[in-house]
């Protein structure tokens, strides 16, 4: 699962009367959570139904807004489910800006997307070793970036193409292919299927010219 990857992000709460488990962002103490409270203006708002791309898991659907007490404080809540694996996720109404839950990208930004993954990978990053691959491209995928998602996704894809990949590198392999083409399919309300043919024949095109 996508949390594994990222256990420090998160913490646990069991929910046996749902059926789910419900990760919530870990608060900070008051002190600290004074210092990245943005402004009420600038807080982005989400409505009950909005879907929204929470980073390093993907997207999820606001399914309700709750105020509960944590800590000895209230805080309001959104409660949002992931669409790939069911995981529900708390996260305060104040920290939206802080965690990086964003908007699901503009079906007219796709072609960056695409036009992204055309370019040439990075060949440096193949003379590092892998641990450093590793710890480069996790950073990539925790910014909640699509661009950054699918360079990652692009560099390893090639790579497996010439090496084995490691088993850390192939974790987020898969971690960034889920996250890419769950986003564009529902962007482009098309299937998963579609995507991934599209995508594929874009690195099909660049390994030809290659050649």
């Amino acid at each position: 699962m996508l949390h594994a990857l990222f256990p420090h992000l998160m913490s646990r709460i069991p929910r046996p009367d749902t059926g789910y488990t419900w990760y919530t962002m870990k608060l900070y103490d008051k002190k600290s959570r004074d210092k990245v409270r943005p402004s009420t203006a600038c807080v982005k708002k989400f409505r009950v139904g909005d879907l929204a791309v929470y980073p390093a898991h993907g997207v999820g659907r606001i399914d309700a807004i709750e105020c509960k007490v944590v800590n000895g404080e209230t805080h309001d809540f959104y409660i949002m489910k992931i669409l790939e694996n069911g995981m529900v996720i708390m996260i305060p109404t104040w920290n939206v800006h802080s965690v990086g839950l964003r908007d699901l990208i503009q079906e007219h930004e796709i072609p960056k997307i695409y036009d992204l993954m055309r370019n040439p990978r990075d060949i440096a990053a193949e003379s590092q070793t892998w641990n450093r691959r590793y710890r480069d491209y996790m950073e990539k995928i925790k910014t909640g970036s699509l661009f950054d998602v699918a360079e990652v996704f692009r560099d390893l894809y090639l790579l497996k193409l010439t090496k084995d990949l490691s088993f850390g590198e192939r974790k987020l392999y898969d971690t960034a292919q889920t996250l890419l083409i769950k986003e564009l399919s529902t962007s482009r309300q098309t299937t998963e299927d579609t995507i991934l043919m599209e995508i594929e024949s874009l690195f099909i095109q660049e390994t030809a010219g290659v050649q």
